[in-house]
């Protein structure tokens, strides 16, 4: 047991006096009588929860900074004509997140990212040129040839910006891990001492303790390989497996909004695979990207997306999950990186299982940016089906690293950018620097 396992207690309600306080935005006021409540150890049973809620409540600020002031700000410094009312129209509208903090409206670190995506709603914003050619002709050659696969070499490294001197710090940064798709993995180079996980590990990672040292980093290299499958034109077993089916709280939650969601999702379907098409339409056609805080500050993720249709990679992954795991259709978890020749950033995405013919894949948050763009081949492309340009680290959400960390994870559901402990403390994200570099990337044929 860690103190990241009091997240399995989410879903359970706080005190209704703390609640309270939490939604007006007294996050003093919260703290104080989580405090008081811990100190006193009468409700041992309530303890984990508690301890988890005072952490959010500690980092929730660092999620969202700005003030409505400072936000409206922001966005006139592109945009001059934006006007309070179009503002508020785009926080009602759920294109800005924001919380309650200190009894005023604070919006989310990166609201200004996620109303880029929408010109129409905000047309004043700088729209960053984007060239998809690259990746087109990637997902072309990859339908005509049936597969295709990259070599990838990835430099990965974290620095704590906390002082180390006199002190134990232990560290640990992701690697690829054996999957379906991912193989001929290879450690190139690593600051001494590292000791890598087994590549079944379902959180792979290389790791360290040492004293006094601030930066470390592993260079690996690796083998992913991506088959392109339409799923509706698999023959199928009359009967399906039953693993990988169960609820996982505090996220994975087959509450009675999502029971009957899947349900009226699936109305009229026959097979496992029009079941799973369905819900991918579903998700991929009703949730629109956002920018997300700190997974721990979400609660419930399946159902809130369902019900905000708001979300990020990882959340659009968590809903579909659920909603197969609901219909009868065994999903899992996977992430890491998305390795684009020009660029390497955190990615999540779906697996799903059809039998005879085994795991599929799923992204789609890939699949809605491609509705929200009219790209209809793409978000076809994206049921069933990946790209070579990932790297995967893990195979489960909310899993412990090798070894478990004992404080609190700055990300205690996913890693894909390594956590840093300083004196038996857990760094979050503000105490330290990530990068990921890409030194070598060959795209190969799918027989490779």
């Amino acid at each position: 047991m860690t103190k990241n396992d009091a997240f399995l207690h989410l879903n359970d309600l706080l005190p209704a006096d703390i609640a309270r306080r939490k939604e007006m935005g007294d996050l003093a006021g919260a703290i104080r009588l989580i405090d008081q409540r811990l100190a006193s150890h009468t409700q041992p049973l309530l303890a984990p929860r508690l301890e988890a809620e005072r952490l959010r409540l500690t980092r929730l600020p660092h999620d969202y900074p700005y003030s409505r002031a400072e936000a409206l700000a922001m966005i006139q410094a592109e945009w001059p004509q934006c006007t309070e009312e179009q503002f508020d129209t785009l926080v009602d509208h759920g294109r800005i997140d924001w919380r309650m903090i200190d009894g005023e409206l604070r919006c989310q670190e990166r609201f200004l990212e996620s109303l880029r995506i929408y010109p129409k709603e905000a047309p004043g914003l700088i729209q960053e040129p984007q060239d998809h050619s690259a990746r087109d002709a990637v997902l072309a050659r990859m339908e005509a040839e049936g597969a295709l696969a990259a070599r990838i070499t990835l430099r990965a490294t974290i620095r704590s910006l906390a002082p180390v001197t006199g002190q134990e710090v232990q560290a640990w940064l992701p690697i690829p891990a054996a999957c379906p798709q991912q193989s001929q993995i290879q450690i190139l180079d690593h600051t001494p001492g590292g000791i890598a996980a087994p590549e079944c590990a379902p959180q792979r990672t290389m790791w360290w303790r040492t004293q006094g040292v601030d930066t470390f980093s592993v260079t690996y290299r690796y083998l992913i390989r991506a088959q392109y499958t339409d799923p509706m034109t698999l023959p199928l077993d009359p009967v399906q497996p039953t693993f990988d089916l169960e609820e996982q709280a505090p996220h994975i939650v087959f509450t009675p909004y999502l029971r009957a969601l899947a349900k009226d999702i699936c109305r009229g379907c026959s097979t496992p695979a029009e079941k799973a098409r369905a819900i991918y339409d579903y998700v991929t056609g009703q949730v629109d990207y956002r920018y997300q805080p700190a997974y721990l500050q979400l609660d419930c993720i399946a159902d809130q997306c369902a019900k905000t249709l708001r979300g990020d990679c990882g959340v659009f992954a968590l809903l579909f999950i659920t909603l197969c795991r609901i219909s009868g259709i065994p999903a899992r978890w996977q992430s890491g990186l998305a390795v684009r020749p020009d660029s390497v950033s955190p990615h999540d995405w779906a697996m799903f299982y059809l039998a005879p013919h085994g795991w599929l894949w799923a992204d789609c948050s890939f699949g809605s940016s491609a509705r929200r763009n009219g790209e209809t081949e793409r978000r076809r492309h994206y049921f069933g089906s990946l790209d070579p340009w990932r790297m995967v680290a893990n195979s489960a959400f909310q899993a412990s690293l090798t070894p478990p960390v004992q404080d609190w994870r700055q990300d205690p559901y996913d890693n894909q950018v390594g956590e840093v402990m300083v004196g038996g403390r857990g760094l979050d994200a503000s105490e330290r620097e990530t990068s990921q570099d890409l030194l070598e990337f060959e795209l190969l044929p799918g027989e490779t």
